[in-house]
């Protein structure tokens, strides 16, 4: 028997998918509920391309919330992944959070509508409805789609109600070890977060025909010193697209593009390094990669 002088952690873990449609405010959210940045965000669709873990530790209870692609139609094999990723991901949680735009339309999806696990459905963006009517009238239209645990009227811009998110997903904890290190916000590697806040960049420098057709690869990371002694990072990334005639319009008339890019990008990662970056950005071509699949789990966007 342990002696009534020791003190008994109890832990417990609960998995959370964000689902819902492009530009519902997935990746936001769980970069505010995190507390740090562990998703990229952007205006354009498909910003997210695979499952990302953001991770909360606090009071005993590890909240891992898994970041999933926006529901989209399926145009190209990256598509499919992307789409074979969120079926995995709602497969193996203990709840569902799914995010809707409440300035648009409200539509689910079959397999929303047929989910047997527990949803909580949050409404973003209630700072931009005109009054408490018409979000009472959109609460009552969407409750009739199907049964959620809860309707939640959020913002995630000014942070309406967020507080009332986790409460509600404690009651999913389920005792065991933590899943991943209490410290870590994410499990995403280096280079992956690298790569995506590179992307990140890219999406809202390019126009809107472009970032479909982008990823990143980081080809090298080296820690160094400088004569002075001071901490420096070399880090190389290849900027790749699907098509020869958008080679030059992501490196911009005399490489302005790309060099604006890259100065915006040095700046984050200047950040996360705490030192100063060296970074080196170039365009290469690998045609119609988004259906290649040697290609895409070369990329790392595999779904399996």
């Amino acid at each position: 028997m342990p002696r009534k002088d020791m003190v008994i952690t109890m832990r417990k873990t609960v998995f959370t998918a964000v689902c819902g449609r492009t530009n519902a405010g997935k990746s936001s959210l769980v970069n505010l509920l995190v507390g740090e940045k562990v998703a990229i965000v952007s205006e354009k669709p498909q910003t997210t391309r695979t499952q990302i873990n953001g991770v909360l530790t606090r009071d005993g209870i590890q909240y891992v919330f898994v970041d999933t692609p926006g529901f989209h139609k399926e145009k190209s094999e990256l598509s499919k992944h992307m789409h074979k990723s969120v079926r995995s991901a709602v497969a193996g949680v203990d709840v569902i959070i799914l995010m809707a735009d409440c300035t648009r339309r409200i539509v689910l999806s079959r397999e929303m509508i047929e989910e047997k696990n527990d949803v909580i459905l949050l409404l973003n963006k209630v700072d931009l409805l005109k009054s408490k009517a018409e979000l009472l009238t959109i609460i009552d239209d969407v409750s009739k789609l199907r049964e959620f645990v809860e309707i939640i009227p959020v913002s995630v811009k000014d942070g309406t109600n967020i507080d009332k998110i986790l409460p509600i997903l404690e009651r999913y904890a389920k005792e065991g070890e933590y899943y991943f290190e209490p410290e870590l916000p994410t499990d995403q590697s280096e280079k992956v977060w690298l790569s995506e806040i590179i992307r990140e960049k890219l999406l809202h420098a390019l126009r809107d025909e472009l970032p479909h057709g982008i990823a990143v690869q980081i080809e090298a990371l080296e820690h160094s010193k400088t004569n002075k002694g001071e901490d420096i990072v070399d880090l190389s990334a290849a900027v790749i697209c699907d098509k020869q005639s958008h080679k030059g319009m992501i490196i911009g008339k005399g490489g302005a593009t790309l060099k604006k890019i890259g100065s915006i990008a040095r700046i984050e990662t200047e950040e996360y390094f705490e030192c100063k970056v060296h970074l080196k950005l170039w365009v290469k071509v690998a045609e119609d990669w988004r259906n290649r699949e040697n290609l895409i789990h070369e990329f790392g966007l595999k779904s399996d």
